[in-house]
């Protein structure tokens, strides 16, 4: 799909530099790519300490039946 963007070319290019990519398509493409994933992070990361857990389990006790 085709889209124009007004991107600062300075970043584009240092995008492009730093990441060793072909094309600045291909430098934008990974940047969206990693800001997704981080952003998937951010959702993980904010569930902890909010699931129960068994206070009598015992993970080294279970480690040993193996």
């Amino acid at each position: 799909m085709p889209t124009n963007l007004a991107i600062d070319d300075s970043l584009i290019q240092e995008a492009v530099r730093i990441g060793h990519h072909k094309t600045k398509k291909a430098a934008v493409t990974i940047a969206l790519n990693e800001y997704i994933q981080r952003r998937n992070q951010q959702k993980i990361v904010s569930l902890f300490g909010g699931v129960d857990y068994e206070p009598s389990y015992d993970y080294k006790e279970q480690r040993k039946r193996k």
